[in-house]
């Protein structure tokens, strides 16, 4: 991970012809800092902000193979489902693998999320848009979830049934607040993440430009995506203590970037809008201040409803 740190400044260009090996150091911090939610949370116990980090560089690694590689990347996402294979099989030879082998091992980690997210970024190579929500959810399933479940797994929480749903539910919402975010970045890879269905239910606005039309279309989706965050305060209550808020912190991550989308009255265009570091740290203090206050009750948990 001190590789990582000392090379946050290379740039995206250099990193692209080089070998995926290779990539993983350039590349991953360099995305790290556009995140709704810092890594590793001073929320997580020390003990476990190591393994949580090792697993956040692999799904990074993985879609900067899916977006950024300028080789061959259906072959380089084949390559590292080989690394996956070794990591729980053997040993791996990439430092992103060997990196996160021993997390694997002592939380004894399905291999399925891993995989998942591989299969995600061989669709983003075939599949340029969804038609319908449901086929969005879809994907997000492969692209998104993964990742709360193998937090779920370093919790030794994965058995919960429960909890993996609403893990999903904020996974997914997390991953609609990106999409909303990052509708021009998307546009210039040939990809669009704003179901067809509801674009021409708002007149079929351009994507490339600002509009009425569009900003219906994006409150729209953030309204979905709010509601699928609200199964953070599921995961707070049903946790508990220091870690539940450390999860439940995701949320409202994803919560306080809808908030700047909103304030930038769904300016997309002029620049990315995301909270500042200032905005997560005062989310962070109010996560500690709220799980002091409430009881240790759990709430019922809320019928989730997805396909709709």
């Amino acid at each position: 991970m001190d590789d990582v740190r000392r090379l946050d400044g290379a740039r995206g260009a250099e990193a692209a012809a080089l070998p995926p090996p290779e990539l993983e150091h350039l590349q991953v911090a360099a995305r790290a800092a556009g995140e709704n939610f810092p890594v590793g949370s001073i929320l997580f116990p020390r003990a476990l902000r190591a393994h949580v980090r090792a697993l956040y560089c692999y799904a990074r690694f993985v879609d900067e193979l899916g977006d950024a590689y300028d080789g061959d990347r259906l072959a380089a996402l084949d390559e590292l489902e080989a690394q996956v294979g070794l990591t729980f099989d053997g040993e791996p030879t990439w430092p992103v693998m060997r990196n996160v082998q021993p997390t694997v091992r002592e939380f004894d980690l399905p291999r399925e999320p891993f995989l998942r997210l591989i299969e995600c970024n061989r669709l983003d190579q075939r599949i340029s848009e969804y038609e319908t929500w449901d086929e969005l959810l879809w994907y997000c399933d492969h692209s998104a979830d993964p990742c709360g479940r193998l937090v779920l797994g370093v919790l030794r929480l994965l058995d919960d049934e429960d909890l993996v749903a609403a893990s999903d539910d904020v996974c997914t919402g997390l991953q609609l607040v990106n999409f909303l975010q990052d509708v021009p970045r998307d546009l210039e890879l040939g990809r669009i993440y704003l179901p067809a269905d509801d674009r021409r239910a708002f007149g079929d606005p351009a994507l490339d430009r600002p509009s009425d039309e569009l900003r219906a279309l994006l409150r729209f989706e953030a309204e979905r995506a709010a509601g699928l965050l609200r199964s953070g305060e599921v995961l707070r209550a049903r946790i508990g203590g220091r870690l539940g808020r450390a999860v439940g912190l995701f949320a409202r991550g994803g919560l306080a970037a809808l908030d700047v989308l909103e304030s930038a009255n769904w300016d997309i265009f002029s620049r990315r809008p995301k909270p500042s570091r200032a905005r997560l740290a005062r989310e962070a203090a109010l996560e500690l201040l709220v799980g002091r206050k409430l009881s240790a009750s759990a709430p019922a948990l809320p019928v989730r409803e997805r396909h709709t």
